[in-house]
């Protein structure tokens, strides 16, 4: 007997058990589909109900182990595997919704079980071939099953080389930076390096370079939304500590030497703030999984760093021979308004992350001390020095 096809399987539905499994079929596998489109397809960073529930429950069960250690370090292993986990969890749910979508659709016919109809969607979806009725043909709704897995898989291994290709690409500027700011990164030491090289030279290629740098990030990471989560090679290295000490550096630059050309310099921290204000605004949207509880995006009245900090910022530019016109008080309230702009949306992004606590990157949870940058020394010639550090 020719197994019915979708016609005649409807023709066959007459129970309200039946109808209610055949609606709940196609609303899971709608469910999926789409969520797999809006991940891996769509370029304008949609959500779905699928990547927030599993990437919420991800996320909270990695803080609830990570933040049980004040060790940052610590925190740093543990938080390496969330970005991986998420992508196989979303692979993981998007099948099991397909395989309970088409089971039932299938089990709508009544001619089928479903248990037979779990083993039937099973065994086409995952194109196994070991599970059919006694009927000798296909219904459509098994070749559209068939169809589906390895789509679904193909299509996640397509998005893994983009990912990974958006990774390398902000992770080579991030690499280079460590040269100029030590690790983790801090404005002022990205001034001070270079005072101590050359204090007439400009840094009009290092605006640049990161004006470019941020308008890339904030395109690939509301597209790829797992680049925010995905960690650096280093523990010490993270790519918004490396944009906040970048647009740091700007900030002091322009307001401790106002008659320098500032086009570029203004230009850099316009570009970082739209970049973070990018990606905030996407997480307040619900746009990143597991990220949307702790970003206040309220402006407030006035920034977290005290002047104290400032001033003493500028003593050790003082000390490495940066010379500027102003001096820490007459600079502080125009650095004040520059970094109220975007202070309070890099601290709560570095939060929410766990980036490494670096100077001037705002509080970790739970309370971690921050960390200065490290300033290897060098011997040029010579015998090694067993005291040399890198």
């Amino acid at each position: 007997m020719a197994r019915p096809d979708l016609s005649n399987t409807l023709a066959h539905i007459s129970a309200p058990l039946d109808w209610v499994c055949l609606i709940l079929g196609l609303v899971l596998v709608f469910i999926a589909g789409s969520s797999v489109m809006r991940t891996l397809v769509i370029t304008r960073g949609s959500h779905s109900l699928v990547t927030r529930v599993v990437g919420g429950a991800t996320r909270l069960s990695f803080r609830a182990v990570s933040r049980r250690f004040k060790n940052y370090y610590v925190r740093d292993r543990i938080n390496t595997w969330l970005a991986p986990l998420d992508l196989m969890f979303f692979l993981f749910a998007w099948l099991i919704l397909f395989l309970f979508g088409f089971a039932l659709i299938l089990r709508s016919d009544d001619h089928n079980d479903l248990i037979g109809a779990l083993r039937e969607a099973g065994s086409s979806l995952f194109t196994l071939g070991f599970a059919t009725s006694n009927q000798t043909q296909l219904t459509l709704v098994d070749f559209i099953a068939a169809a589906t897995g390895p789509i679904v898989i193909g299509l996640l291994v397509g998005y893994l080389p983009a990912h990974y290709a958006a990774y390398n690409r902000r992770e080579v500027d991030v690499a280079v930076l460590h040269a100029r700011a030590g690790e983790p990164n801090w404005g002022p030491e990205i001034l001070a390096r270079r005072a101590e090289i050359d204090s007439g030279s400009s840094l009009d290629g290092l605006w640049t370079q990161w004006e470019r740098w941020s308008a890339d990030v904030s395109e690939s990471h509301t597209t790829y939304r797992m680049l925010i989560k995905t960690r650096s090679a280093r523990p010490n290295r993270n790519w918004l500590v490396a944009l906040l000490s970048v647009m740091d550096a700007a900030a002091l630059q322009v307001t401790l030497n106002p008659q320098l050309p500032q086009a570029n310099t203004r230009t850099l921290l316009r570009q970082g703030i739209e970049c973070l204000h990018d990606l905030t605004s996407s997480i307040e949207r619900g746009k990143f999984p597991g990220l949307e509880s702790r970003i206040d995006t309220t402006r407030p009245d006035h920034i977290t760093l005290s002047f104290q900090e400032f001033a003493s910022a500028v003593d050790y530019l003082d000390q490495s021979g940066y010379e500027h016109s102003r001096t820490a008080e007459e600079a502080w309230p125009h650095f004040e308004n520059w970094r109220i702009n975007y202070e309070y949306l890099a601290y709560g992004l570095a939060s929410d992350i766990d980036a490494v606590p670096a100077l001037w990157s705002g509080p970790r949870h739970p309370p971690t001390p921050q960390i200065p940058p490290m300033r290897p020394r060098y011997l040029v010639g010579g015998d090694s020095d067993p005291d040399m550090t890198f």
